[in-house]
């Protein structure tokens, strides 16, 4: 499944999610700090669904959230939709 989701207090735009059999087989974050988004997407790759959740969920940056916490909660959302 492939899934895109808008971030809301990041300077990254968007996140663009490819999942399979709940495994992260790619992300791609539009904007934000390229060193930064290039590294949780290659950290992510490979990952389970819920492990990434569970490591990025709560990390902080400004305005409450930050790149790794916009993509825990895009999961999160993704994985409500499958379930609906």
């Amino acid at each position: 499944m492939t899934y895109s989701y808008k971030t809301h207090g990041t300077c990254s735009r968007r996140i663009d999610i490819d999942v399979e059999d709940g495994i992260v087989r790619s992300v791609h974050f539009e904007d934000g700090c390229l060193g930064n988004t290039q590294g949780i997407s290659r950290l992510c790759e490979g990952m389970k669904v819920e492990d990434v959740i569970a490591r990025c969920r709560g990390i902080i940056c400004r305005a409450g959230t930050s790149c790794p916490d916009q993509l825990a909660q895009a999961l999160e959302k993704m994985q409500a939709m499958e379930g609906a």
